[in-house]
């Protein structure tokens, strides 16, 4: 469940067909290991119906409201008739909350909450042959456990990122390279720890123990058993002694590490950049030799959809290069369009968020939402989403 602070402040029958075959839905959590309802994507574009309702994160459909000179949506709107009306989801629970309500025609989800909206049918399969930006995004986002079931896409993948370990330079020393240092020696920074605050985190704590316990077995940071979830809860609550704060909102923690109130955490390489804009701290960031998780958003198309026409014209646009690489820079992650490259403002900018690169990407271990019916295939002992948010509600306390 992400929060966002954006920096500088801030066919009718189709979808007719798809409502009849996700009715009776009964909206609950990842789907338990049951096939998510039968429905078919669209077919073929047809005209435009002249609207288009989102629930987005915030900084992905920006009309220029926020800044004059950040605007895609209104280009957008000018090209395909489509008026663009935009929800902002705060955090993935809202998200999924939002969707079912059927008044959305589609979202920007992040993995923990895509497989909740698939299996509840509240997203359609998408037609990715009617998204024509869709063949230059990167391979390694396509076709992965948080979008798509049985080699089915269930949506568009935006951006991604990376739940890197950042540091006070000046006052962690010895240039950490492994998650270790918030976890088993985070008494060392008693108070001034900071970690992300959602159920979704377990998963941190669960691939440091694959790499430190082997012998817990974990093969996969969402696909836990009770034992191996046991474990990465124990893990957390010995870490919460030496947490100062938990974020979700990114600008929080600008604030705690330029304050000095906290010198190591989770971090996305967005916030690292801020810091560093501010020059009042010094920070690093690392990819820790552990891995990392991470987020990969996706474009999901409403099973409701009263606009699913539109909805297809936003994907293929927020996806095509140019407008890609705005909202990946506006926002502060890598452009899932391998072409967006070439049209940011910053040079170097997919250097330093690693966008093509397959080799950093593989290391990431992208959020995907936890089920009985393990997302890794393992088997169907494992833990699901609401057992982890109750479980994380005892940790913080």
């Amino acid at each position: 469940m992400r929060t966002h602070s954006i920096r500088l402040g801030l066919a009718l029958t189709a979808c007719a067909a798809l409502v009849a075959s996700c009715s009776g839905s009964d909206g609950g959590g990842a789907g338990g290991g049951e096939k998510p309802p039968q429905m078919e994507a669209l077919g073929a574009l047809g005209e435009g119906e002249g609207e288009l309702n989102l629930v987005t994160w915030a900084g992905y459909a920006e009309n220029g409201s926020n800044d004059p000179e950040v605007d895609w949506v209104t280009p957008f709107e000018q090209q395909s008739g489509c008026k663009v009306n935009v929800k902002i989801g705060n955090t993935s629970d809202e998200m999924v909350q939002l969707m079912r309500s059927g008044q959305y025609d589609g979202v920007s989800a992040s993995g923990d909450a895509t497989l909740r909206l698939i299996y509840a049918g509240d997203v359609a399969p998408v037609n990715t042959s009617l998204v024509p930006n869709y063949e230059t995004i990167s391979p390694f986002l396509k076709d992965k456990p948080w979008n798509s079931i049985d080699d089915q896409m269930y949506g568009i993948p935006h951006g991604w990122g990376a739940n890197l370990l950042m540091y006070n330079v000046d006052v962690v020393r010895d240039a950490p390279n492994s998650w270790g240092a918030v976890f088993t020696d985070s008494g060392k920074y008693k108070g001034k720890v900071t970690a992300y605050d959602s159920p979704i985190y377990i998963a941190d704590a669960a691939l440091y123990l694959s790499k430190t316990k082997p012998e817990l077995g974990i093969e996969d940071p969402y696909s836990l058993n009770t034992e191996q979830l046991d474990a990465a809860v124990e893990l957390l609550r010995a870490q919460r002694e030496n947490v100062g704060e938990y974020w979700s909102d990114y600008t929080k923690e600008v604030q705690a590490f330029e304050s000095g109130t906290s010198v190591i955490g989770t971090t996305w390489q967005v916030i690292a950049n801020t810091i560093g804009a501010g020059n009042k701290v010094q920070v690093n960031t690392v990819l820790p030799k552990e891995g990392a998780t991470g987020w990969s958003d996706t474009w999901m198309v409403s099973s409701k959809a009263a606009h699913p026409n539109c909805m297809y014209e936003w994907m293929n646009w927020i996806t095509s290069p140019e407008i890609n690489a705005q909202a990946a820079e506006y926002f502060g992650e890598a452009p899932g369009q391998t072409k967006a490259c070439e049209f940011t403002t910053q040079r170097d900018y997919c250097d330093i968020y690693h966008a093509t690169d397959a080799d950093f990407a593989a290391q990431i271990h992208y959020w995907t939402t936890p089920q009985k019916q393990c997302v890794d295939g393992s088997g169907d002992d494992c833990t699901a989403y609401d057992e982890w948010v109750s479980r994380w509600q005892q940790i913080k306390g």
